[in-house]
């Protein structure tokens, strides 16, 4: 009998992760375990994929606010700091905002408008088209941000995040200036030491200010890149993906995932005979058509993946066939001709008009997406994934 399932996402319950648990053995026993409960078996190109907040728990990658304080008073001296370009976030920004005022004196936040970086809104688009406001060139004082527009609360946290990120400061012993403006220069204007804290952009906004003359510049893949105190550290993304842990720490982006992921293939392997896929995700790529969010707060999808998780899908369009190519067959020919089609298709269907419409993303990208979807944020308790089917195809 023929399949008639494609791709399939499960979410895979686990214990909770502590500090030096053995994360490969029980990603693989909770996948073999979940197999043998719910009565499936893995198949060769599956994909197991791992949330990255476990396996930074499981490797204790923490640090605290005072050692965030500590490297930023070391890196630009303890004075007036531009801190430009965050996001609006409690859980991803807010505990290293704390740490960075306690480690300066002053601080000029500069905020873009009307959203930040992953789409929070500050304003709306038809608010400053009614103002007048052009938010390519105006620099708005927060006087005159709020002579224009007033209080302006997140729809979905109720939280007024330029008093809330102007009180933070002031709670953490630095004076505070905020700003309201998209050039990264704006802040040359108040300070030459800044750090940059945009996230996919950070590479030109940092060379746009050194351009411009700035004479100390980081961003916060620069601050714990390397252990401060004893604390955890990412000497490729520094504070970047973090997540608020408690009041006083940061949970770090995990470190040195690559053997991780081919542990737990090479176990799958000598458990199942299957060749599995593995990778560690960080936040999906996509975004709320309604509240206007990008999800990706963290610096990639992908933290890790084994090699067969490389590249793009190669696919042709199916809608595209039937109403072109075979648009005068029908019922079992036209199923017949589709599948003889894709097993025919080129390697790299790059320019071919078939596979017009199919999505030109990584495959980690994808699966990543999906695998933050499937295991949420919340209290579902599956920070595991276990993706069947992705590699199938109408022909199979």
């Amino acid at each position: 009998m023929e399949r008639k399932v494609g791709t399939v996402s499960r979410g895979i319950r686990c214990p909770i992760i502590r500090q030096g648990d053995n994360l490969a053995e029980i990603v693989v026993n909770s996948v073999l375990e979940a197999a043998e409960s719910e009565h499936f078996s893995l198949r060769d190109r599956d994909v197991v994929s791992v949330t990255e907040s476990i396996v930074a728990r499981s490797q204790g990658n923490y640090a605290s606010v005072s050692a965030i304080a500590e490297d930023v008073r070391e890196k630009f001296g303890g004075e007036t700091i531009g801190v430009i370009f965050p996001i609006l976030s409690r859980n991803r920004f807010a505990i290293c905002l704390r740490g960075i005022a306690m480690g300066a004196k002053k601080i000029v936040l500069m905020l873009s408008y009307p959203s930040d970086e992953v789409g929070n809104a500050l304003v709306s688009l038809d608010q400053l088209d009614e103002a007048g406001v052009d938010p390519y060139q105006d620099v708005l004082t927060l006087e005159r941000y709020r002579e224009l527009f007033g209080e302006n609360k997140h729809p979905f946290t109720g939280v007024d995040y330029v008093q809330y990120y102007g009180d933070l400061i002031r709670e953490s012993g630095a004076e505070v200036e905020i700003l309201l403006a998209n050039n990264p220069r704006a802040i040359l204007n108040y300070t030459k030491n800044v750090l940059t804290c945009d996230i996919h952009t950070r590479a030109r906004t940092k060379r746009l200010l050194k351009a411009a003359g700035a004479q100390r510049v980081y961003g916060l893949d620069d601050i714990l890149s390397a252990p401060v105190q004893g604390s955890g550290c990412n000497e490729k993304y520094g504070l970047l993906g973090s997540n608020k842990s408690t009041e006083d720490t940061v949970k770090l982006f995990p470190r040195d995932c690559q053997g991780l992921v081919e542990e737990i293939q090479e176990k799958l392997l000598q458990r199942t005979g299957k060749h599995v896929e593995v990778m560690v995700y960080g936040d999906g790529a996509f975004k709320d058509p309604v509240g206007k969010i990008w999800e990706l707060a963290d610096p990639c999808v992908s933290v890790a993946n084994t090699a067969g998780l490389e590249g793009t899908p190669n696919e042709v369009k199916l809608k595209y066939l039937a109403d072109n190519d075979f648009k005068d067959l029908s019922g079992e020919s036209l199923k017949e001709a589709i599948a003889g089609r894709i097993k025919e298709k080129k390697e790299d269907l790059v320019g071919d008009m078939a596979s017009q419409g199919t999505t030109p993303r990584q495959l980690t990208d994808l699966i990543g997406s999906l695998s933050d979807l499937t295991s949420g944020s919340g209290d579902k308790g599956t920070p595991v994934i276990l993706i069947q089917g992705y590699f199938d195809n109408f022909a199979m």
